[in-house]
């Protein structure tokens, strides 16, 4: 059925009714979130034993393997206080090679001969995972009746807690590898690079005469662009629920340099919706600091502060989760492809 005038006006219309996140007086001592579903390194050195955050930190910042003991204690760390969250399972979170992230969810509490079952996390499960590989894409690497795929922790990128409704899951970052050592994500290739531009720059400095360091760190920011559309629109659309962007349509009859648009006074569901996704950004540690209306019509930004290239790449990721999952709330859709509309402006990436 043809949708009238009528239809989306009243598609376009919100009200702020139902539950609201409420201030929060950030100047109360224990007022800001930020960070708090995070297995933080503040966490670490509260819950860990002191040679143990130690030993740790110490293999985080020379690249050593973690060994067996190591692992054990800090497994056991990270479930208690995953389940002080409320998380009953857990989760190898990795970056296959869909551009999309992915997760096989594992439970903590394990049957024991009595008929009850008990919680546990060992090293062995936090260091590694075997997902099934043979239905990711891979680069014709390996067959697929032979496919073998691994998850590694990753201890540089610290494990957080993803919140549902009816409960919670521990996330652990991890690299995504085949049995015989190929990469089949996009984590290993960063690591990779990272670790061969700190070579390079130690011996370069070197060179200039400094032997103090041992290693070299690069940081990003990248700050996100997105489009919002009301989720009548969107459905009314197939281009734009099939592919996330237009496939069809006519050009506007003005062109994107909207002045009154970019930088201009951000609408009340629009500024709602930004504040949910900050609070819940904040939790999972993520120092966004920046959001306005960007140059096209219902387009807008945010922007973290920069950090560690490998966390700050994970955190891109979760941003883009958060965008999108938020937006429903609201009765909106959040789009993240690059040129989701003909001739207007695109929602790219800028990294500082």
């Amino acid at each position: 059925m043809s949708k009238t005038r009528q239809h989306n006006v009243y598609a376009a219309q919100w009200s702020a009714d139902g539950d609201a996140m409420g201030s929060i007086d950030l100047s109360a001592p224990g007022g800001t979130e930020f960070g708090e579903n995070v297995f933080s390194v503040g966490v670490q050195r509260a819950r860990l034993p002191k040679h143990t955050f130690k030993a740790l930190e110490a293999a985080l910042a020379e690249g050593h393997a973690l060994d067996a003991t190591l692992a054990d204690t800090v497994a056991q760390a990270m479930r208690e206080w995953a389940m002080e969250k409320g998380a009953t399972h857990y989760t190898h979170w990795f970056q296959p090679l869909t551009n999309l992230t992915a997760e096989k969810h594992d439970g903590f509490f394990e049957p024991v001969g009595d008929g009850t079952a008990i919680a546990d996390f060992s090293g062995k499960e936090l260091i590694q995972g075997e997902p099934d590989a043979s239905s990711f894409p891979s680069g014709g690497l390996r067959a697929t009746f032979e496919a073998r795929g691994y998850t590694a922790w990753d201890p540089s990128s610290p494990a957080f807690i993803m919140n549902n409704p009816n409960g919670a899951l521990l996330c652990i970052p991890t690299a995504f590898v085949s049995w015989t050592g190929e990469a089949l994500d996009h984590k290993i290739p960063l690591l990779r690079s990272m670790d061969a531009l700190s070579t390079a720059a130690v011996k370069a400095l070197r060179l200039l005469g400094d032997d103090s360091v041992q290693r070299i760190f690069t940081t990003i920011g990248p700050e996100q662009e997105y489009f919002l559309i009301d989720e009548q629109y969107y459905f009314e659309r197939p281009d734009l629920y099939t592919t996330g962007r237009t496939l069809f349509g006519a050009k506007p009859p003005k062109g994107q340099e909207l002045d009154e648009h970019y930088f201009g006074s951000i609408p009340e569901r629009v500024l709602a919706y930004m504040m949910e996704v900050e609070n819940e950004l904040t939790k999972l540690g993520i120092p966004i600091k920046t959001r306005h209306n960007e140059v096209a019509p219902a387009q807008y930004e945010l922007a973290p502060v920069f950090e560690n290239s490998n966390i700050s790449s994970d955190h891109q990721q979760l941003t883009m989760q958060v965008l999108q999952s938020v937006a429903r709330k609201y009765g909106l859709v959040c789009l993240l492809h690059e040129k989701p509309f003909q001739a207007l402006n695109g929602s790219g990436k800028h990294n500082n």
